[in-house]
């Protein structure tokens, strides 16, 4: 709905818009594989649909992760620019910049998320007669490859992307406060868009980073599958963002706002008017039908 609104109501016209369907499209992608997860964890981590397909979906769940944090900080960006250097703003801030930009996160994600794609991510398990998808790989694969691997990535991809969207809302807070702005509502959307963002990057993406550096950089003396269960659940955790990102829609754009409320109320309300009206008219009539027999 959100891409469709963005598409064919709102018109890609302004930057955040092009961020957002970008958004949107990465959230298609983490809910399109989301039901091999669940019959996944439903069958007792039971792995039924062949190596190629958990090489896929693996590498989907990250890329999906990686982008969306990118994408926010991209926005966060974008409204930084747009509130703090408002008339620099006309001429930075472009529909194709904002396309180019859009085309390297994906570039980044997907390129990132290659090597789950290339290497083997199932292994059968004797013992309890089930294949596991990603949940237990080679030692020797996760003390060389996947810890420098993994840990790079949190690096680079949640905790740089989190200063900078720290730095960027700091800012726009200090100069809504410090600019006389008549309209408070403006005020207000702009730091319920910055909490949304923040709780999605320290709720939902900031455990399961975290839970990556400790449990690799502790991977490097000894095994430790005490952090499993830990990590399982920061991986749902995360999958809350797509929830949360339509908050970000709504609050990033007034075009949006406006459409979507449109296309979820007023079109309804509406409709009754219209009902109400039509009800209303034929009581008259049968009135006056009535009033004229007698």
């Amino acid at each position: 709905m959100a891409i469709m609104v963005c598409v064919f109501k709102v018109k890609i016209k302004a930057p955040a818009v092009v961020y957002m369907i970008n958004l949107a499209a990465a959230d298609v992608l983490f809910v399109s594989v989301l039901p091999f997860n669940i019959a996944y964890r439903f069958s007792g981590n039971n792995w039924n649909f062949g190596d190629g397909m958990c090489r896929f979906v693996t590498a989907a769940f990250y890329c999906n992760m990686y982008c969306s944090i990118l994408l926010m900080t991209g926005i966060s960006v974008d409204r930084f620019v747009a509130v703090v250097y408002t008339m620099k703003a006309l001429t930075w801030r472009t529909k194709k910049r904002a396309w180019l930009v859009c085309f390297f996160i994906w570039i980044i994600s997907i390129a990132s998320s290659l090597p789950l794609l290339i290497s083997n991510q199932t292994m059968h398990i004797a013992t309890l007669n089930i294949t596991t998808c990603h949940d237990v790989l080679d030692v020797g694969d996760l003390k060389n490859f996947y810890m420098y691997y993994f840990t790079t990535f949190s690096l680079v991809f949640f905790f740089l992307p989190l200063v900078i969207t720290t730095v960027c809302y700091i800012g726009i807070i200090r100069t809504l406060r410090t600019k006389d702005i008549e309209n408070s509502c403006k005020k207000t959307r702009a730091v319920i868009l910055a909490a949304v963002v923040f709780f999605a990057f320290l709720i939902c993406f900031g455990p399961t980073n975290v839970i990556f550096l400790i449990h690799y950089l502790h991977f490097r003396n000894n095994i430790d599958e005490s952090m499993y269960f830990v990590y399982i659940l920061c991986t749902c955790i995360s999958s809350v963002s797509t929830c949360l990102d339509p908050l970000i829609y709504y609050y990033a754009s007034s075009k949006y706002r406006k459409h979507a409320y449109s296309l979820l109320g007023y079109r309804k309300a509406k409709a009754v008017q219209s009902a109400t009206q039509k009800l209303t008219g034929q009581k008259e009539l049968s009135t006056e039908n009535t009033s004229t027999l007698y």
